[in-house]
């Protein structure tokens, strides 16, 4: 019997042992808060992809828009609460940066990067970690019941052929939205830009709070012309909608999703492996899974039916110009169009 007890008792120590030890383990590892705008599909195998690299690390992340984490960083400036921000759109981090909330940090393969994932600082703010682009879905099937033909220009979205077709991303709302104004006064200057806007605005039946909504009106057939990106385009596309992906004049407006630092970060080690992590060339092929452009020469193939060679396709305008022109541009934008926007969410 006092075998039998004491068998009972040296086991119950051993699972008490075991507890303590995986509690140990679990309190070991490091708890990184990350900021991310990116699509709720592409966080778990991120996550589980890095974590599987650094099993050391727990990665919590935190997502909403890129607007919404400016104003979280400010009102944590004195006691931040993130350590990265990833996958945030660079014109959003370069706005962060300047209101001094980004610590600089060049990841162990940053040269290995294409050139447009770098920033020309050193050390760099930001790290690219994947490109989206501008493009128009076309629903082929309607088009060809209502008699629109497939736009080959820009411009061409101000014929008056296309009145009541066409579903833009409200540019005050969406960073695609704004994506596509301020490439396009770039390119034509401020009053043929704003000319063509007014003529767009006869033509477009909403602007919408969300960049994908728009393909996805053209992939129901509701608009035959969803101004969106190539994230959206591709994966509906692929589930069987009749869609073109078009890229008039072979150029478009882009935005690379990138992460950077946190400035004041309380676990920067942690948050270095991260970023680390980010520019590594395993990243980027998890990346190209999902974006047809990422950082690596070698790989953009891209998920199926994504934009050929879609890197190339990036307009050349200033970031910087961008930034500094934005409030303006979108009061100016609100005031003329505003009358077609989706309402606001409350």
């Amino acid at each position: 019997m006092e075998r039998k007890r004491w068998g009972l008792a040296a086991w119950s120590l051993s699972l008490a042992a075991a507890f303590l030890s995986s509690s140990a383990i679990a309190q070991a590892k490091t708890a990184l808060t990350v900021y991310t705008t990116l699509q709720k599909e592409v966080l778990t195998p991120y996550e589980n992809a890095f974590e599987a690299a650094h099993p050391d690390i727990d990665v919590n992340w935190i997502r909403d828009a890129g607007g919404v984490i400016h104003a979280r960083l400010l009102a944590e400036r004195d006691n931040p609460r993130a350590d990265v921000i990833f996958g945030v759109p660079v014109t959003d981090i370069v706005g962060l940066a300047r209101d001094g909330l980004i610590e600089p940090y060049a990841p162990k393969d940053y040269m290995k990067l294409q050139p447009k994932f770098r920033d020309k600082q050193n050390p760099p703010l930001w790290t690219g970690l994947e490109m989206y682009l501008n493009v128009i879905c076309f629903n082929t099937v309607e088009a060809a019941k209502r008699g629109i033909p497939e736009p080959k220009s820009w411009t061409d979205l101000a014929k008056p052929i296309y009145k009541g077709q066409i579903a833009m991303p409200n540019p005050t709302m969406s960073n695609t939205g704004y994506g596509y104004v301020h490439s396009w006064i770039q390119k034509m200057g401020e009053e043929k830009a704003w000319d063509f806007l007014s003529k767009l605005h006869e033509n477009v039946s909403v602007y919408t709070n969300s960049s994908s909504t728009p393909c996805k009106y053209a992939a129901t057939g509701e608009y035959v012309i969803g101004l969106s990106t190539d994230l959206t385009g591709p994966f509906l596309k692929t589930k069987g909608a009749p869609l073109a992906l078009l890229v008039p004049d072979n150029e478009t407006a882009w935005d690379i999703e990138s992460t950077a630092m946190v400035k004041g970060s309380k676990k920067p080690d942690a948050a270095k492996v991260l970023i680390d992590w980010g520019a590594s060339k395993e990243a980027h092929a998890l990346f190209n899974k999902y974006y047809g452009a990422v950082g690596m020469d070698d790989l953009n193939n891209g998920p199926k039916n994504s934009i050929p060679n879609g890197a190339s396709k990036a307009a050349d305008y200033s970031v910087e110009w961008s930034i500094d022109n934005r409030q303006r541009i979108l009061e100016e934008w609100a005031k003329r169009f505003d009358s077609k926007s989706e309402p606001k969410p409350q």
